[in-house]
């Protein structure tokens, strides 16, 4: 079995995206609003935040708290938006209570939405509209790793274990894109065990811990683990790593796998929307 080092994928793509951005003829700003205290919220966005000006980004500090009314937080991004040189903005999720999730998203300005959660921009990559330039970055992670180990795809059982916003469906799409014929499977689906068995790939992010064991798969699948959930105080993925690391072929871990890709793919977005501006 060999490990797809996402850490490694994550620190090639930046080495990239530095050298684009130092050629720009201007400093990009990225913003990640955060509402409220939560202590995991915080530390993602502190992350964020040393990525960003490790890679030559003017990080906008956009911190309110979580009484703030929906109305007012609107008003604030519309702010954001106008902000010089601005070159995406997203909202660390899950949001406090009482605050409505798609009206806040759909407040970013529509070219600065680099988590491509906001209507408009989630409507123009499953239309096929710039997909490959900005997407949903987790979705993006997971086809940056199975580009990682170049391994020909065409005519492979390719399975995506849900049908979520951030995984599952955008990463079908992604793959329908590159004219591959994913099959989705979710908790409705007839024959789940057939189908997970008969996989040559499988991409899962339905934050189930350690679901997919080695006895459920074939010998030389290709695993990448886009899930996450807490076990005892540690996070785990969907694939329970001991079971299948004698039969998969491939494997992204979790963490260091998916996780690392998906900040990098962030970063990509936000590069892509400079070189947008910087063409005006």
């Amino acid at each position: 079995m060999i490990i797809i080092d996402g850490k490694k994928i994550k620190d090639e793509i930046l080495d990239g995206i530095k050298k684009e951005i130092s050629a720009l003829s201007f400093k990009p700003v990225f913003c990640d609003i955060l509402v409220g205290e939560d202590a995991a919220s915080l530390q993602y966005v502190e992350m964020k935040r040393k990525n960003a000006e490790a890679l030559g980004i003017e990080f906008h500090r956009a911190n309110f708290p979580a009484s703030i009314t929906m109305e007012d937080l609107i008003k604030e991004i519309k702010v954001l938006n106008k902000i010089p040189n601005m070159c995406g903005i997203i909202v660390q999720l899950p949001l406090p209570e009482g605050l409505d999730q798609k009206k806040i998203l759909d407040a970013i300005d529509t070219d600065l939405d680099v988590d491509c959660l906001g209507s408009v921009a989630s409507e123009k990559f499953y239309n096929g509209i710039d997909t490959m330039e900005i997407g949903l970055p987790t979705a993006f992670a997971c086809i940056k790793l199975l580009d990682f180990i170049n391994v020909d795809l065409t005519n492979r059982n390719i399975v995506v274990l849900g049908n979520g916003v951030l995984v599952g469906k955008p990463v079908a799409s992604l793959l329908n894109l590159m004219g591959l014929k994913p099959i989705i499977m979710t908790s409705k689906s007839d024959n789940k065990e057939e189908i997970i068995k008969n996989a040559d790939v499988i991409i899962s992010g339905i934050g189930k811990g350690k679901f997919i064991r080695g006895d459920m798969i074939k010998d030389g699948v290709i695993l990448i683990d886009a899930g996450t959930s807490e076990s005892n105080g540690s996070i785990v993925g969907d694939i329970d790593f001991e079971s299948v690391k004698d039969k998969a072929g491939f494997i992204s871990p979790v963490p260091g796998g998916v996780g690392p890709v998906t900040i990098a793919m962030l970063f990509n977005n936000v590069l892509n929307v400079a070189k947008k501006k910087n063409e005006r």
